[in-house]
């Protein structure tokens, strides 16, 4: 979380710092842009760039919180006999078949 809000404020530094170097009177003359004759293929590039940074930001901040929800993972373990009474209290087979099933594993 650190880490998000240090990203954060250097974004904000960053995009920001480029409104603090025009003064009113350069807005309309030869030099409107900050970075020159460069400021129109810069500024795309910046955007996409932003965007890329603050959407993947987004995607670590709803992985993070997803783990949290309480999601445990399935047990690595499962028997055969246990994945047979999981299939018979869903349903899926009988109590004849779970029977027969259970004899055919040996327990």
């Amino acid at each position: 979380m650190r880490n998000a809000i240090i990203i954060t404020a250097s974004m904000t530094v960053f995009f920001g710092i480029s409104g603090c170097a025009e003064t009113p009177a350069d807005r309309y003359g030869p030099h409107m842009m900050w970075w020159g004759g460069y400021g129109m293929f810069l500024g795309p590039v910046f955007l996409i760039i932003g965007l890329a940074v603050a959407i993947s930001l987004a995607l670590l901040l709803a992985r993070s919180f997803g783990d949290a929800q309480g999601h445990a993972a399935p047990p690595l373990n499962k028997t055969p006999v246990d994945i047979l009474k999981e299939r018979f209290a869903r349903g899926e087979i009988d109590k004849e078949e779970f029977e027969d099933r259970r004899r055919t594993l040996g327990e």
